[in-house]
């Protein structure tokens, strides 16, 4: 994925006093209270993670450790001083802002950084706001997914987006099954059989699940269905999908999150589910 950071040139520029409403993160904007709230709990949740050691048992922490670097380049230094005393958000006319102080976020390509949702600027603010005395950026998954959508670092459009996370389906880790021993085959049986069942009603697909090497034989018409469903995306969408599904490894599963019929930790502990076992 794309950087979490950026250099001391490209991290910001002076915010205009001016123009849009500001947002400061230590008091609720008006009228999204609620969402605010669950911002705020979000905050303590995050700074309660950043205070763990590394290699803690949470099962962001395991995720965020494996996210891939696009390049040497674009990838950033992964801590450095925090540099800043308040954040606000600001809504220009490309969308929302993110304000460290009174200097503008950036990209690591040196681009205004704007997010299409208030909701998704309050959660990015609420990122840089956690930080304690150091700016930890593989801590930041939301402003390194927003980066990625801005910069678009590896050139891919919306077609090639959506192809790259339909072809998980033919490794989606709940159709690779074991035949032993039974204990496990049952529990994979037990967990991962409903949510295929379900995608399949949902979607009018058919995927299935194999103890073969070579996976289950996914039909034409499954990809073809499941590229349609995603074309429906926009493209900041499908930069969050295909993170998902790169870490999960799961079509299926990324689709359950989707529809909520899954939550992130049910999403995640059944991606796992033989490495839980064998623990």
């Amino acid at each position: 994925m794309g950087g979490g950071g950026m250099s001391e040139a490209a991290e910001a520029t002076e915010a205009p006093a001016g123009g849009g409403h500001s947002v400061r993160t230590g008091c609720p904007p008006r009228p999204s209270d609620a969402m605010w709230r669950r911002c705020l709990c979000l905050r303590d949740r995050w700074r309660r993670l950043l205070n763990q050691p590394s290699g803690g048992p949470t099962a962001i922490v395991r995720t965020g450790a494996n996210i891939p670097s696009l390049s040497r380049a674009y990838a950033p230094p992964a801590e450095r001083k925090r540099f800043y005393q308040n954040v606000s958000i600001t809504q220009g006319e490309g969308g929302f802002e993110i304000n460290l102080d009174h200097r503008k976020l950036k990209t690591p390509q040196a681009k205004l950084f704007t997010v299409p949702s208030e909701a998704l600027a309050i959660a990015v603010a609420t990122e840089w706001d956690c930080q304690q005395d150091t700016i930890k950026f593989y801590t930041m998954h939301l402003t390194t997914l927003c980066n990625t959508s801005l910069d678009n670092p590896t050139q891919r459009n919306k077609d090639q987006l959506i192809r790259a996370a339909v072809k998980f389906l033919d490794t989606d880790t709940i159709c690779y099954r074991v035949e032993e021993p039974e204990t496990l085959v049952e529990l994979q049986k037990n967990e991962w059989d409903p949510i295929i069942t379900w995608a399949e009603k949902r979607y009018g697909v058919e995927i299935g699940s194999s103890t073969s090497i070579m996976g289950p034989n996914i039909p034409d018409r499954t990809r073809e269905v499941l590229v349609s469903h995603l074309a429906s995306y926009s493209m900041w969408a499908l930069q969050g999908i295909e993170f998902v599904v790169s870490q999960l490894k799961s079509m299926v599963l990324t689709l359950g999150l989707i529809d909520l019929r899954l939550t992130v930790e049910q999403a995640v502990l059944l991606s796992r589910l033989e490495e839980e076992y064998q623990v």
